[in-house]
Order: structure tokens, then C-alpha cells, then sequence
């Protein structure tokens, strides 16, 4: 009796700690999509003020200072072990290196809502693999949010009004697409290697992983730092920096490791959503039915995937 009293007691408790703990991938995921939406209009607006290159090079540079400055003056800075080397090098190069910058160049002739919509086209690549690679099951809760999230991502992604004679065009959605391909590649690492650190210890050296390349890429390809000083580029260099790369970059690792995999690239859906509507709302972008269906499946995909089905329902 005592065993069975006992068992009963510790089930509650388990159950709420995978609930606290799935509340904070959640939470954490959510402040993360509305920061990185707002960032796609506001990097727009950067790239007319700074050359891409040194754009993302400043964006990682100030975000790797902030997160060095508030580790070393909080005590918790402390150097990575061998085996945190693998996941220092995939988010630092994929993910923040190659995804920042293809976005970068290709939004200098696509406009912020599409570049967000095809740069996180990662279900695509993720759900495929996540189910042939690493045996990862669906339920058909996550099979119908995905299907739905990134049937939203084709009505919004329209092939059809494209034009393919323009090869810059062509080529700027080729690198987005790419982009998307290489946070795939950085979601699924993370799912399915743990390091000794927290996503937190490993965020400052992720960042200067890809500052160091960075600067030295920029002043090879785009010569000299041609950000112009204005008053406007350091307001979006100070939003890109410490909020949008050193905070958001922390968050949805963190969350990565709390979260599936399928959740977690279905949840990022929320990103291009929240660009879209800052990008009609703050840069003029035009507002179709096209746009409000695609938001609208988005949407209902993210809700399926990530909101937990209530206690005696459906699992």
C-alpha cells in the first residue's frame, strides 16, 4: 500500500515537472518568434544603412560582447569541454554564420515578408528527416500541424509568380532556401547531441564562432566597415545585437532541447507570420488573400504542434 500511495504521489509530480518544463521551451519560443519576426523589417531597414556582410558581422560581434560581458560579471562564463565542440561549431557556422548571411544578401532584392517566409521553410527538410533518420514518430496531432504549417508556406511561397528570367531574383530565393536548409541541418544536431553545457554557457562562443569568419569575410568580399554611423543604423545595430542575437539565439537553443524536433520547426513557422505583418504594417508591403490564407494555415499548424492536447484527450 505504502508503494502503491507513494507511486501515486510521484506521478503528479512528474507530471508537472514535464509541464514546467515544456511551459518554459514554450514561453521562451513564443518571445523568441515575436523578436525574430519584428527583425526581419528591421534588418530591411538596417541594410540601407551597412553592406550585408558587415551587417551580420555587427549583429554577431555586439551580441557576443553582450553575452561575454553578462556571463564574466555574473559568474557564469565557463570554457567549453571536447564535446561541446560539435555543437559550438554547428550553431556558430550553420546557423548563425550561413543562415544570417544568405538572409542578408537575398533581402537586398526580395522583400522582408517573403525572405522571412522562405528563409523558415525548415519543415521541409526537418520532418522528412527527423522520420528517416532518427526514427522520430508523428502523432497525427504533429502530422496535420506540420502538413497545415507548411501548406501555409506554399500559398505564401507562390512558384507560379516568380519570375525566373531574373537570375539575380532566382538566386536571392535559391540562398534563402538554402539559409532555410542550413538551421535544418543545426535543429536536428541539437535535438540529437548533447553537449556538457547549457544553450546559455555555449551561446557566447557559438557567437564569436561566427564573428571571427565574419569579419574577416566582410573585409575580404566588401572591403573596408560601411556602416554609416547614422543614428538609425546603431538603433538597429543595438536591436539585431544584444535582443535579436543574444537573447533570441539562447532562447530557441534552449527550447530546442526541451522541445521535439517536429515541434520546434513547425513552432519557428511563427517567425515568417509575425515578419509578414510587421513588414505591411511598418514597411508598406502589400496585403493579399494570398498572404491572410498562408498567415491563417501558419497559424492553426502552430497551434496543432505545440499546444499539449488537455489532459484525457487525444496523445
Amino acid at each position: 500500500m505504502a508503494h502503491f500511495r507513494n507511486a501515486c504521489t510521484a506521478a503528479p509530480d512528474a507530471r508537472r515537472a514535464l509541464f514546467s518544463t515544456r511551459s518554459k521551451g514554450v514561453a521562451l519560443l513564443l518571445v523568441a518568434i515575436l523578436i525574430w519576426g519584428a527583425n526581419w523589417p528591421v534588418m530591411k531597414t538596417g541594410l540601407a544603412h551597412v553592406t550585408p556582410i558587415w551587417f551580420s558581422a555587427t549583429r554577431f560581434v555586439l551580441g557576443c560582447l553582450c553575452l561575454f560581458v553578462v556571463q564574466i560579471v555574473t559568474g557564469t562564463l565557463r570554457l567549453p569541454r571536447r564535446r561541446d565542440l560539435p555543437l559550438i561549431a554547428s550553431v556558430g557556422l550553420l546557423q548563425m554564420l550561413a543562415f544570417t548571411v544568405l538572409g542578408a544578401i537575398a533581402m537586398l532584392d526580395i522583400p522582408a515578408g517573403r525572405s522571412a517566409v522562405l528563409a523558415y521553410t525548415t519543415p521541409l527538410w526537418v520532418t522528412p528527416a527527423a522520420i528517416l533518420f532518427f526514427r522520430e514518430r508523428l502523432s497525427p496531432r504533429q502530422l496535420a500541424g506540420t502538413l497545415l504549417g507548411v501548406l501555409g508556406v506554399a500559398v505564401l511561397f507562390n512558384p507560379l509568380a516568380l519570375d525566373w528570367s531574373d537570375g539575380r531574383l532566382v538566386k536571392a530565393n535559391l540562398m534563402l532556401l538554402a539559409a532555410s536548409f542550413c538551421w535544418a541541418l543545426c535543429i536536428l544536431h541539437l535535438r540529437h547531441a548533447k553537449g556538457s553545457a547549457s544553450a546559455y554557457q555555449l551561446a557566447p562562443w557559438q557567437m564569436l564562432t561566427a564573428s571571427v569568419p565574419l569579419l574577416a569575410i566582410a573585409w575580404i568580399v566588401e572591403g573596408p566597415f560601411s556602416g554609416d554611423g547614422s543614428r538609425t543604423f546603431w538603433q538597429v545595430a543595438l536591436f539585431v545585437g544584444p535582443l535579436a542575437t543574444a537573447f533570441c539565439f539562447c532562447a530557441v537553443n534552449a527550447a530546442s532541447m526541451w522541445l521535439s524536433t517536429t515541434s520546434m520547426s513547425s513552432a519557428m513557422l511563427g517567425v515568417p507570420v509575425v515578419g509578414l505583418i510587421m513588414a505591411v504594417i511598418f514597411l508598406g508591403e502589400s496585403l493579399s488573400l494570398t498572404l491572410v490564407a498562408g498567415v491563417l494555415a501558419i497559424v492553426g499548424g502552430i497551434l496543432l504542434v505545440t499546444v499539449a492536447p488537455r489532459a484525457g484527450g487525444a496523445r
